[in-house]
């Protein structure tokens, strides 16, 4: 799946896809009736180090790596809403933290948490961005794998747990619209690895999330695409639509 130009009326999607495809950021707002926040998104097997220390520094929230349902599936990876209750007996505590309802969702995207291998502490924006691009090198390079014994054991290989980089799991943009399934979608779109680095922006002076407008006014300085959830929904449709016509 891949958006080509088509006309004025996607030129926001066209650049946001181009950007994405060279290794830069594009910023993702979901909508003012959920998080209402700014995500700075970026392809995961492009990630350098210093992706890490701007999204540190210029956004400040949590970084992290969204995937695409397909691979999860194939990994086999939980919730973590899923693996608390399997430890409830063991862990009474478990039970009282369960996050039972959320104020602007059903439920939390994070999965496990992960560091490369190769990593020393895991946490140094140079240890980050080795875990999240390799992670985004496995998924391109293990598209095609479908025995997922094989996927789980070269998965293991490459990287551990616990981790400094949360997983995201995407439920699927039809079913949840967070920025996990906003920043997959547009992976889809670019035609690239399914595996997002998200991160959101966040604004020191009010202690609460970057509005919308600071956010594009920060786009606009920097020259960087910026989307609403509801573009990436709709465009993610028609290229879903055509591709199974």
């Amino acid at each position: 799946m891949g958006i080509e130009s088509r006309g004025t009326k996607m030129s926001d999607l066209e650049k946001a896809v181009e950007e994405l495809r060279k290794a830069k950021f594009v910023l993702v707002h979901d909508s003012e009736k959920r998080e209402n926040e700014t995500d700075m998104v970026i392809a995961a097997e492009y990630v350098k180090s210093a992706d890490v220390a701007r999204m540190r520094m210029d956004a400040g929230g949590l970084v992290c790596i969204a995937l695409g349902r397909e691979i999860v599936d194939r990994l086999a990876l939980p919730f973590l809403s899923d693996i608390y209750p399997l430890a409830e007996g063991k862990y009474v505590i478990l039970e009282y933290l369960e996050a039972k309802k959320l104020q602007y969702d059903k439920h939390s995207a994070f999965s496990v948490s992960i560091n490369h291998r190769n990593t020393y502490t895991g946490i140094t924006d140079a240890d980050r961005a080795l875990t999240i691009s390799e992670l985004g090198k496995f998924c391109r390079k293990t598209a095609k794998e479908t025995n997922k014994y094989r996927l789980q054991k070269e998965f293991g290989k490459n990287f551990r747990s616990e981790g400094h980089v949360p997983l995201l799991i995407s439920s699927g943009i039809d079913n949840r619209q967070g920025h996990t399934e906003l920043a997959t979608a547009l992976m889809s779109c670019a035609g690239l690895a399914p595996a997002a680095a998200i991160c959101e922006m966040l604004d020191h002076r009010t202690g609460r999330a970057l509005s919308s407008e600071n956010a594009r006014e920060y786009a606009k300085k920097n020259s960087l695409a910026y989307l609403e959830g509801k573009d990436i929904i709709e465009a993610y449709g028609k290229e879903k639509s055509t591709t199974s016509a």
